[in-house]
């Protein structure tokens, strides 16, 4: 009677662990066109899950680059809540998608996603979320950050971060190029007092000079082992930055002092992050940086045809850049900055194009390592503003919220979560 005893309790047990085996699940969150109801609040839901130390499995090139997540009755009504797609796998369903990504025959991958990284805004502290896209994308998807700029740089804080992004600063301390149209500006005016005053509480006599020391301290934390993205203006500015490092190239209505004489020759293209070969703009008038920027080569681009396309890579073999190009479509919008792209054959040959128009010969998005750390530069302001002007009103992402241009920002905010994978090529 005994062991009959034993061998029912047995079977009991056994039946009920099989029984919770099967039911066991696991949430999907698709990134496909068709399964997502708001990609961009989807990130936001993947770093939230982060945030409470559980790993997460970004499946590479699977319906657009899907997530899968431990399931919980809190991550269910967080989706809710957020209006973010979500499916129910059984752990036999998960297994079996994780089968078919492994297999040599399909260009996929799943890649795990460790810790919620610890994330930096560079911008002057007055301005407001929607004066760029990265913090408008972060607000919206609900993806935390802090704000800091010239004092925290120098102070050698970046450390505390993960992951930086570079506002649209002029790293060049000639004010944005802004001085031929809005030098009367109240705005221009008030903006240029407030960087000389700091400057000068830094201890520097020119903004310049302020300018190219926080460039250098971000240098030193990517190839510390920082990720660093920057969109519009801070892309060649900050390189052309560097190439100047020891030449005055500021006109004097900019630092009050005349620029080198042949500064161009003087310029080290060995320091710089992505750029080479490229040309200064001299004119102060000219509202450009340097040749590496193609908004004025590109006036035979019409809006309606302006569209840019990502770059296909091995999941499997190269991981990296197949994070950074997710996305549920491979032709996305273009759009106008400062700097709205770059011209190709100045981008260095070590750097990668995720992102090219190919037809006018411009590199739209690059990536690259520097040192231990990596580097990404987005062309343009605004994905959903095509022509963004100073003073124009903020973009509602509510409007835009499976917007593929956004995307590709985010991509770069959970890099840092899965980096400790390197790449193979």
């Amino acid at each position: 009677m005994l062991l009959r005893a034993r061998a029912k309790n047995f079977t009991i047990i056994f039946l009920f662990l099989f029984l919770f085996k099967a039911s066991a699940s696991v949430i999907l969150i698709p990134m496909d066109a068709e399964g997502q109801e708001n990609h961009l609040k989807a990130y936001g839901i993947t770093y939230w899950v982060l945030t409470k130390q559980q790993k997460v499995q970004w499946l590479l090139n699977y319906r657009g680059g899907s997530f899968l997540l431990p399931d919980g009755e809190s991550i269910r009504k967080e989706c809710q809540i957020r209006g973010v797609s979500f499916e129910i796998l059984s752990d036999g369903q998960a297994e079996s998608i994780l089968d078919e990504i492994s297999s040599p025959s399909q260009n996929q991958d799943a890649v795990i996603l460790e810790k919620a990284p610890k994330i930096a805004v560079y911008s002057p502290k007055g301005n407001q979320p929607w004066d760029d896209a990265v913090t408008m994308v972060l607000t919206y998807a609900e993806i935390p950050y802090v704000t800091i700029y010239d004092e925290e740089v120098l102070d050698n804080k970046l450390v505390l971060y993960d992951w930086l992004h570079l506002h649209h600063e002029d790293f060049t301390g000639q004010y944005g190029k802004f001085y031929s149209a809005y030098r009367a500006a109240p705005w221009y005016i008030e903006s240029k007092a407030q960087a000389e005053n700091l400057a000068q509480k830094l201890g520097f006599s020119k903004v310049s000079e302020e300018k190219r020391a926080v460039a250098l301290n971000i240098r030193n934390y990517v190839i510390g082992g920082g990720f660093m993205f920057a969109m519009c203006s801070a892309t060649d500015s900050f390189d052309i930055a560097l190439a100047a490092e020891n030449v005055d190239i500021c006109e004097p209505m900019f630092d009050g002092d005349p620029s080198d004489a042949n500064y161009q020759g003087k310029l080290d293209y060995s320091k710089t992050f992505a750029f080479t070969n490229f040309i200064l703009e001299r004119n102060p008038l000219r509202y450009e940086f340097s040749s590496i920027d193609m908004t004025n080569k590109r006036r035979n681009v019409p809006k309606e045809s302006d569209y840019f396309s990502l770059m296909e890579f091995s999941a499997k073999w190269d991981p990296v850049p197949t994070m950074l190009t997710q996305n549920h479509t491979t032709l996305v919008k273009g759009f106008m900055g400062q700097t709205t792209s770059f011209t190709r054959n100045e981008v260095k040959p070590t750097v990668m194009v995720l992102g090219e128009n190919k037809i006018n010969g411009e590199a739209r998005y690059i990536h690259g390592i520097k040192g231990k750390g990596f580097f990404t530069f987005y062309g343009g302001h605004d994905p959903e503003d095509y022509q963004h002007r100073v003073g124009d009103p903020k973009t509602e992402l509510e409007l835009h919220p499976n917007s593929p241009g956004y995307r590709l920002i985010l991509n770069n905010v959970l890099f840092p979560a899965a980096r400790k994978k390197k790449q193979k090529t």
